[in-house]
């Protein structure tokens, strides 16, 4: 059975920093299940193994467990947790990243009646199920890690074949469309990057929707396709995950953490931070510290 090899692959090559010996390639063990956290996507296929893992993206709730798939084409702040898990049980993924370059030249080799069309911008988070044909690419892929003489020539080539199980599949429309430079998508995470690098700055939405090249009301309705958010939720987000950081780090300088992330107001600054987090910053800044010495 392909995931009963995918489970010892992975447990047999986990790593503290999740890489491998193959670039792009990640695999993850998890045997104690945490709160939530938030995080950011990265452009990745993720495939799970073992355990299950629940992520939420604005309003939208995503939970994904052994045999099936979460792909995210665009980098996007989520806060997500493994469920059922034990150190008797660990959770086990794989993961791909995904890079643009390699998708557009994957897809120069494609016929156009080999790749669904799909109409309008799609999510640029995705969950679904891994066929046999996916998942028996990735475990030929990890394959590779125990055969160093093999893996410089083979590796790329599946790779490329994991690739195109994912853009031939069911939400292989986000991937395609991060290859494609006049994509929807592109456009929409070109204003994702800039609200990213950008977050501590107020910003008018006409002038985001400019540089994505969009109408405003496009760039609207794209906008909450993609991330599931309005772009002003979107930079809030960024904004509270990065003080998060910011605060386990320096956890008595509450308001100077609020103002480096762009709140002027304190009090702002408090109650978004309480309802994104469950607890006051000044709270969680003490909790976040206290538990500093045992992350990995």
């Amino acid at each position: 059975m392909s995931l009963d090899e995918l489970r010892d692959l992975i447990t047999r090559h986990a790593r503290p920093d999740l890489t491998t010996a193959i670039g792009d390639v990640l695999v993850s063990k998890v045997d104690r299940a945490e709160p939530p956290s938030p995080a950011m996507t990265g452009t990745v296929l993720a495939v799970v193994a073992q355990g299950r893992k629940r992520v939420a993206l604005g309003d939208r709730v995503h939970e994904y467990g052994a045999g099936q798939y979460l792909v995210a084409s665009v980098d996007m702040p989520i806060t997500g947790h493994y469920t059922d898990i034990d150190p008797d049980r660990p959770a086990l993924g794989f993961g791909l990243v995904l890079r643009p370059a390699v998708i557009a030249e994957l897809l120069l080799h494609a016929e156009p009646d080999d790749l669904p069309r799909v109409d309008g911008t799609p999510p640029g988070l995705a969950v679904g199920d891994a066929s046999d044909e996916l998942l028996d690419a990735v475990v030929r892929l990890l394959r590779l890690l125990d055969r160093p003489r093999d893996r410089a020539v083979l590796a790329p080539l599946v790779k490329r074949e994991v690739l195109w199980r994912v853009v031939t599949g069911a939400h292989g429309a986000a991937v395609r469309q991060l290859g494609l430079a006049d994509s929807g998508l592109t456009h929409i995470a070109r204003a994702v990057r800039w609200i990213r690098d950008h977050y501590a700055r107020s910003f008018r939405v006409e002038d985001v929707a400019r540089l994505a090249g969009m109408s405003v009301s496009a760039f609207h309705r794209n906008f909450q396709a993609v991330t599931a958010m309005s772009p002003i939720q979107f930079q809030k987000q960024i904004r509270l995950q990065q003080a998060r950081l910011l605060l386990a780090a320096h956890p008595h300088d509450i308001t100077g953490v609020g103002h480096r992330v762009g709140y002027d107001s304190p009090s702002q600054f408090s109650r978004e931070y309480r309802r994104q987090f469950g607890e006051p910053p000044s709270r969680d800044a003490t909790r976040l510290r206290a538990s500093a010495p045992a992350l990995p």
